[in-house]
């Protein structure tokens, strides 16, 4: 039986470079390990990897026009609207492109979304129903 969780995320990216400047300027620190065609980021509890478009499609076996970005979204969890506005503009300032500013949302939270120079999507949310613990991680309350 697989266990339930994900261990490593990994986005394919057109120039490694360029996403490597754009997280860095987020404020990320690569890991000392990687090399010329993907790069990785130790979060609390699992890993983002950064790996060039072509190489991906390469080790997948499949046609680098068929990987594109996938209908999915990245979340990154603040505990207040803040924080939501800070990640936000630091975000756009590192270079990501705007899709949906930060503002109230129909479950009662507060996001925004940006995409990564690569199209990646990313939510910043404040979700006033969820505690988040003092590293940032988050684990789903019981049900009331």
């Amino acid at each position: 039986m697989t266990p339930q969780r994900v261990s490593l995320i990994t986005l394919g990216v057109a120039d490694l470079e360029r996403s490597k400047m754009f997280y860095s300027d987020l404020g990320w620190t690569p890991a000392p390990r990687g090399g010329d065609t993907i790069v990785f980021y130790q979060l609390r509890g699992l890993v983002l990897g950064l790996f060039g478009h072509d190489a991906l499609a390469e080790d997948q076996n499949r046609p680098a026009n068929e990987l594109g970005t996938g209908a999915m979204t990245l979340a990154l969890n603040m505990v207040d609207r803040e924080g939501v506005d800070k990640a936000y503009q630091s975000a756009l300032h590192a270079g990501a492109t705007s899709l949906k500013e930060p503002q109230e949302v129909f479950w009662g939270g507060y996001s925004g979304y940006y995409a990564d120079p690569d199209g990646h999507v990313w939510e910043v949310a404040h979700n006033p129903y969820w505690s988040l613990e003092d590293d940032g991680s988050l684990t789903l309350p019981e049900p009331s």
